[in-house]
C-alpha cells in the first residue's frame, strides 16, 4: 500500500462526505470537501511520479475515485437545480456507456486498452471547473454570470465530442471481431 493509494482512499471516503453535505446544504463543508479532494489527487500524483510511487491498484483506483466524486456532486446539483439536468444525464449517460464498452469488449475476449483522449482530459478539466465554480457559488453567495452558462454549454459539447472519440475508437478496435462465429466457437 502506497501513499498515493491511502490519499486516493481518502478521496473515495470524501465521497459521502460532499455529497451529504450538498444535501444538507451545506455548500460551503461541500465546495471544502471538493477542493480537498482536488488538491489531493495532485498530491498523490506528485508523490507516485516523484518519489516512484506507482501501483497497478493506484493505476486503477485513482481514475475512479476522481469519477466517482465528479459524478456524485454532477447528479445532486442536477437534483438540486443549479445544473440542467441535460447535462447530467449526458455526462452520466457517456460513462455508463464507456464502461459498457469496456466490459463488453473483456467478455468478448477482446479487450480494449483505456487511453484518456485529448479530448476527454479537456471535457474532465472543464467539468471539474463547473462543479468547482458552482459550488464556489453556493459556498460564498456569489453569483459568477456568464462563467456559468458558457462551462455549461461547452461542458455538454465536450462530453458529447468526447464521447463520440470513445465510440470511434471502440467501434475500430472491435470491428470484424468475432463477425461470422458463434460464441464459444
Amino acid at each position: 500500500m502506497t501513499i498515493p493509494n491511502m490519499i486516493t482512499i481518502m478521496r473515495f471516503v470524501l465521497v459521502p462526505a460532499v455529497v451529504l453535505a450538498m444535501l444538507q446544504e451545506r455548500w460551503d463543508w461541500a465546495f471544502a470537501g471538493f477542493l480537498v479532494a482536488g488538491i489531493s489527487d495532485g498530491v498523490d500524483g506528485f508523490i507516485a511520479r516523484h518519489f516512484n510511487q506507482f501501483s497497478r491498484l493506484g493505476a486503477y483506483l485513482d481514475p475512479m475515485a476522481d469519477k466517482l466524486l465528479l459524478v456524485s456532486v454532477f447528479v445532486v446539483l442536477g437534483f438540486s437545480g443549479e445544473l440542467p439536468l441535460w447535462l447530467v444525464v449526458t455526462m452520466v449517460s457517456r460513462d455508463a456507456l464507456i464502461v459498457c464498452a469496456v466490459l463488453l469488449s473483456t467478455v468478448m475476449a477482446h479487450p480494449v486498452e483505456m487511453k484518456p483522449l485529448l479530448v476527454s482530459k479537456a471535457n474532465t478539466a472543464i467539468q471539474i471547473v463547473l462543479a468547482a465554480v458552482v459550488l464556489g457559488e453556493l459556498a460564498f453567495d456569489i453569483h459568477l454570470d456568464p462563467l456559468r452558462p458558457a462551462l455549461i454549454l461547452l461542458s455538454g459539447v465536450l462530453t458529447v465530442a468526447s464521447a463520440a472519440a470513445y465510440l470511434v475508437a471502440w467501434l475500430r478496435h472491435m470491428s470484424g471481431y468475432g463477425e461470422g462465429s458463434t460464441p464459444g466457437t
